[in-house]
């Protein structure tokens, strides 16, 4: 069945409780379900957890667009503990992981909100886990609590694995391919419908996310080819946009999946031609859920390293084309958006074994099967190397002197790095670019702004920044730093703006030096948009501190924590960052049908 155009709100017909009611009893009516919510007494919030906003997706609903949820209106649901969370698929590491059965009923989510809170912006969580792992169990309460109490914070759930992304011609034809990006979009119109109701605007939803959550994010700025304009958020948020390669809906990478799926659960393709009168997908619907879970995990672990086997495609309506195609058209939705990416964010996706450059090449053959001889000699040209791989030489990139990310990082050097740096870019870094690219330039009247960072608190690799904006806070980062960055967050969602004061960006570390000079000013009170002309953004590190070991993999690395952190919060060129970072992701836009991305 061909994705229909975004329906038009299902929520707005079921709803019964006016504005006035909300927050006064924690006791909350949507007019499907009464929730009973409680408060916390550490954080102020009222906390609303496990609310449905939609059917369970089981039986006939597998594999469809969600449903609104059923009445149930017989008793007040307890609202005190979250919801189950999606079956989950793990990336492809070459270790094997326990199995954990969960259940396919849910698509839950989650309300924090403050006391007394009215018409207060909102800020949506989505999670990441490569569309294969994590849930919406995300605590906002420190990031709520950090920023004056001012936000409304929700958290969603999605499908995950083969039962949010699993595509082929017959999933098309016969149910919805993307099932996990529409119930993101369900869980948006549910957002705009009740989260009044909570004391939060409609009229003022900033979506958010990070990795997997920030790809989501990417992908719901170029819904219906950027159409949408502000009917679901206003601004969003993207941290380390996952970038996998994107292939369209029966192409032959998601077609094979889908089959070796079906085998794996007993539905093999040579089924649909024997006396049986069901179809693949027919069956698939009719099996049972542990052993669409365990067929589903098997899949998804049995790729390229690093890899997820079920992911996004171009389905043609909700995802039009690639994001990178998209975004150099301005083909986007909302009107503000802040991308941000982590200085090492490559690593932990690439094998650990280069260490020549045939070690490369090959790897590079693996990861990106379409490209040619000449396209390698290219990519190699825009990726060049010292060659050296002598772990003394591994450190923290400065970004606008000395060594660069090309040839070492505080976890790699040579080969690898060029590898771990390679991956980094072309799947996270560069799509944060492109999206503050995307939303610098405007659409005829339409006013739009990006703003761009990057975190580089050693040990900066991808997924750490969580821990500076939600905490709890690691061993590495200074109470400044992280009011800091909660804050960097909070105006955006508050005011479209990212600036910060001069004192939070100092911190009070530099009021209680004796050299206060860098508390007086800072160049993030007046943070720029980002512009192809003027390209900069915020590059959030810290300085000094107390050395300390910690183990990352097989490595020691030396990390530095208090006393003696002080913020290092500065605006520098994002295009020739790190050795001319901006010219590398327009090599990749300008391969990106080779890629795809």
């Amino acid at each position: 069945m061909t994705l229909a155009y975004p329906r038009p709100n299902p929520f707005t017909a079921v709803r019964r409780q006016s504005p006035s009611q909300a927050n006064s009893t924690a006791q909350v009516d949507l007019g499907y379900a009464v929730y009973q919510g409680t408060q916390n007494s550490t954080t102020g919030l009222t906390e609303y957890k496990g609310i449905r906003f939609a059917q369970p997706p089981i039986g006939s609903l597998r594999w469809q667009p969600p449903q609104p949820p059923n009445t149930n209106r017989s008793s007040t649901q307890s609202a005190s503990a979250y919801g189950s969370s999606c079956p989950q698929s793990p990336a492809s590491t070459g270790v094997s992981s326990n199995f954990t059965l969960y259940s396919e009923d849910c698509l839950f989510l989650n309300v924090q909100s403050p006391a007394n809170a009215s018409n207060l912006p909102v800020l949506v969580w989505i999670h990441g886990g490569g569309y294969g792992a994590g849930n919406g169990q995300q605590d906002l309460s420190s990031f709520i609590n950090a920023n004056e109490d001012g936000i409304v914070g929700v958290s969603i759930q999605y499908r995950l694995g083969a039962f949010g992304f699993l595509s082929s011609d017959e999933v098309y034809r016969n149910g919805a391919v993307n099932a996990g990006l529409l119930d993101q979009q369900f869980a948006l119109q549910w957002v705009q419908t009740y989260i009044d109701l909570f004391g939060g605007d409609p009229n003022r939803v900033t979506i958010s996310g990070d990795s997997a959550g920030g790809g989501s994010v990417m992908l719901l700025d170029i819904a219906y080819g950027g159409t949408l304009g502000t009917s679901l958020f206003t601004n969003s948020i993207s941290a380390s946009p996952y970038l996998p390669q994107q292939y369209g809906y029966k192409d032959w990478i998601p077609s094979q999946s889908y089959y070796a799926f079906a085998t794996a659960a007993g539905c093999p393709p040579a089924f649909a031609y024997g006396n049986s009168s069901q179809t693949i997908f027919e069956c698939l619907v009719n099996v049972d859920t542990d052993i669409l879970q365990n067929a589903s995990a098997i899949i998804s672990a049995s790729g390229t390293f690093g890899s997820w086997g079920f992911l996004p495609v171009t389905d043609g309506t909700y995802i039009q084309e690639t994001p990178s195609q998209a975004l150099l058209k301005g083909k986007v939705n909302g009107l503000h958006q802040l991308s941000g990416n982590n200085a090492d964010e490559g690593a932990p996706f690439t094998t650990h074994n280069i260490t020549t450059e045939d070690d490369l090449v090959a790897w590079i053959h693996l990861v990106f099967p379409l490209f040619r001889n000449d396209d390698i000699a290219k990519l190699l040209y825009y990726y060049p190397s010292s060659n050296s791989s002598d772990t003394s030489l591994q450190y923290s990139t400065e970004g606008d002197q000395g060594a660069t990310a090309l040839n070492t990082s505080l976890i790699a050097s040579g080969q690898q790095q060029r590898a771990n740096n390679i991956y980094g870019e072309t799947t996270f870094v560069c799509p944060s670019y492109w999206l503050a690219e995307a939303y610098s330039s405007n659409a005829g009247s339409v006013a739009r702004s990006g703003y761009k960072y990057q975190y580089s608190v050693p040990l900066a690799i991808h997924g750490i920044d969580g821990l500076a904006y939600f905490g709890p806070p690691g061993p590495n980062l200074g109470p400044d730093f992280v009011l800091a960055f909660q804050r960097i967050w909070g105006n955006f969602i508050k005011t479209s703006n990212p600036s910060i004061s001069a004192s939070i960006a100092a911190g009070a570390s530099a009021s209680n030096s004796t050299t206060n000079a860098t508390a007086s000013s800072s160049p993030l009170e007046n943070w720029p948009p980002f512009t192809l002309y003027d390209p900069y953004m915020a590059n959030l590190n810290q300085s000094g501190g107390t050395p300390f070991q910690t183990l990352n993999g097989q490595v020691n690395i030396t990390e530095f924590g208090e006393p003696g952190l002080k913020n290092n919060l500065e605006l520098v060129n994002a295009y020739s960052w790190e050795g001319g970072r901006g010219v590398r992701c327009d090599f990749w836009k300008s391969v990106a049908a080779l890629v795809p991305e």
